[in-house]
């Protein structure tokens, strides 16, 4: 069995590179064959980790870095028997993780992991692109889209992120769109569709805190065209989870199989933070597609509901 670190020496304040390499010299010590690959541009990881799996040999992944280098990774390790991936949360967010609640701080050492318990996850297919946590199309997913452009503010992540919100709300939030839920389809304006596998994105939002990485269920939050004004109303209801608590006719939650969502100009999709555009977008169930392992006794649905 190897491991092998997949490091992203960009992510976070880029200081974790170093850290890793430790990590990986003491699992050496036990006689374990490790190894560190460091990654040089965007799209290196998935790169990397589709090399490596070629080569047959047993393999656990190390995605070291953010949200995007675990997306990476997992797009060359799902469906192969001979890989496992896990996380070293080096980024800003690191969303995934809080899916294992207070444990989620153990991923942060590799000897809490090395030999730690493997998960069947679920994953989103989108378009042939995996997605571990939430698919999101409208308003959330074009303010992902705008944060790069304030990324060099001195105030920080927070500070651009609140920008690239002002960006958004300062044009018209709705987008004409026909939307598919297993066959049923409707054209209209809409504001958001977000298909939840997990719980957590956005730096801190919970559309769905009952959605299950494992349980072979999507969620999907359909949120009507609204204004501005209600919009900011209604966001902090939807950011917290409490949809249940707004109009049924401006936002509903639902469990299909799959969503298509098509317009006549192309619009962004963001699967965890990572963004792209389409004309049309299908997404769809990919059963227990992801070996995933973490610290004996983390559970990956530590955050969810009952």
């Amino acid at each position: 069995m190897r491991h092998v670190f997949v490091i992203n020496p960009r992510a976070g304040r880029g200081n974790g590179a170093a850290r890793v390499l430790e990590m990986a010299d003491r699992l050496s010590c036990r006689g374990l064959s490790c190894t560190c690959v460091v990654t040089e541009r965007p799209g290196g990881a998935e790169e990397a980790a589709r090399r490596l799996i070629g080569e047959g040999e047993p393999l656990r992944l190390y995605a070291c870095g953010g949200d995007g280098t675990l997306h990476e990774v997992v797009q060359a390790a799902a469906g192969v028997p001979h890989a496992a991936v896990t996380a070293i949360p080096l980024g800003t967010g690191n969303d995934f993780l809080k899916n294992f609640g207070p444990d989620a701080q153990r991923f942060t050492d590799a000897e809490a992991l090395w030999d730690g318990d493997e998960h069947l996850l679920d994953l989103i297919d989108c378009n042939g692109r995996l997605c571990l946590t939430i698919a999101c199309t409208g308003a959330d997913a074009r303010v992902a889209d705008t944060v790069d452009r304030f990324r060099h503010l001195p105030a920080g992540g927070r500070a651009s992120y609140l920008c690239a919100v002002a960006a958004v709300l300062s044009r018209p939030l709705p987008r004409r769109w026909t939307v598919s839920m297993d066959g049923a389809e409707e054209t209209g304006d809409f504001t958001l569709v977000s298909v939840c596998n997990a719980r957590h994105y956005g730096g801190g939002s919970t559309p769905v805190p009952e959605a299950r990485v494992d349980d072979g269920i999507l969620h999907a939050v359909v949120v009507r065209g609204v204004d501005r004004a209600a919009f900011v109303r209604l966001f902090p209801a939807y950011s917290a989870g409490r949809w249940r608590d707004l109009p049924p006719d401006l936002i509903r939650v639902v469990t299909p199989k799959e969503v298509r969502i098509r317009a006549d100009v192309p619009f962004v999709t963001c699967l965890d933070g990572e963004c792209f555009r389409w004309r049309e977008a299908r997404l769809r169930l990919s059963d227990k597609k992801l070996r995933f392992f973490a610290p004996r006794g983390a559970d990956p649905n530590a955050t969810a509901r009952k």
